[in-house]
């Protein structure tokens, strides 16, 4: 029997799907389940639902996914899962199911933080009602936007993430050029993501003549943010710098005056270092944009689940 009380949210992402309930009072039950441990979306949403002894079932349910959503048929791009949003609905028994990207999940949850849920790198002041950029590295680099209405907000499904990357320096240049060999076209997302960082890494390793050891992402941030390994710290700088580059290239783009935002895993783990890193200086270098760039914020999101905050968010208005 369902309820129709009771939704179920679930932000799926390239690693890990996070589940949780959402009943009157807001989420519950949040749970993260290793996407590699299921051959299917169904499957993990149903293993997470028999996981809660004695609730009765959802009625409605909405998805954000790490994917572009543009019909029934859904494609994850950093996951080998592919699903019929319809099929998935009648698997399990809802009445209704919403699947939105999941930076449109996060930008949705914008309006819904507060300041503890946010922690700012550099100067500058929101603008009122101006549309605001949001962007995130993760297992891939995600990127929407909230622009303003008589309505209220309106989030954007995007695939910014998959901009062409461009050097600001000769160094970053020579890495750039590095990565051509590999891929066939250098996106924001292949040096701007978890798998971007080890990327980088190797590409600066090979780049000074060596061989690159097998990191993971998480040994390469520990012994940049550590200081103990020059290649994984420069890594981490350049990360940073590039980070900044293309947020203020968003920041251009959507005219953000209401702030940019940088969600994702990473970045409050690497809080501090940001601070510190060029981040800021590349968001503002943009030549005689400067001006225009100096007074938009930047901040990060230190939410641990913005996209749920989102997700019950379109439950709202859907």
């Amino acid at each position: 029997m369902s309820d129709i009380t009771l939704s179920l949210i679930a932000d799926i992402g390239g690693t890990n799907a996070r589940f949780a309930l959402v009943g009157p009072d807001g989420a519950f039950a949040e749970r993260v389940l290793r996407c590699a441990d299921y051959a299917s979306l169904a499957d993990a949403a149903k293993a997470y639902l028999a996981q809660q002894n004695g609730l009765v079932r959802p009625a409605r349910a909405a998805f954000a996914v790490a994917s572009p959503v543009t019909g029934d048929i859904i494609r994850m791009t950093n996951l080998p899962w592919e699903f019929s949003i319809a099929n998935v609905r009648r698997e399990l028994e809802l009445e209704r199911l919403d699947v939105i990207n999941d930076f449109t999940a996060v930008a949705l949850s914008m309006p819904e933080l507060g300041p503890d849920d946010l922690a700012q790198v550099g100067d500058g002041a929101p603008v009122a009602q101006a549309p605001v950029g949001v962007l995130g590295p993760g297992s891939g680099l995600g990127v929407s936007a909230l622009i303003p209405g008589i309505q209220g907000w309106t989030a954007l499904a995007t695939e910014g993430g998959h901009v062409t990357m461009a050097p600001v320096s000769d160094r970053e240049g020579a890495v750039l050029a590095q990565l051509r060999k590999r891929f066939e076209h250098v996106s924001a997302e292949r040096v701007l993501s978890g798998p971007g960082l080890v990327n980088l890494y190797e590409a600066l390793v090979v780049i000074d003549g060596r061989e690159p050891e097998q990191l993971t992402a998480a040994e390469i941030s520990t012994r940049g943010l550590e200081g103990r390994d020059p290649a994984s710290q420069e890594a981490l700088e350049m990360f940073c710098a590039m980070l900044g580059t293309v947020a203020g290239n968003l920041a251009l783009t959507l005219g953000a005056r209401g702030g940019v935002y940088v969600a994702g895993g990473i970045a409050p783990k690497i809080l501090s270092f940001l601070r510190h890193s060029r981040f800021r200086k590349r968001f503002v270098e943009k030549g005689r944009m400067r001006d225009f760039l100096g007074p938009i914020p930047t901040y990060v999101v230190t939410h641990p689940y913005p996209a749920f905050v989102g997700l019950q968010a379109q439950l709202r208005k859907s």
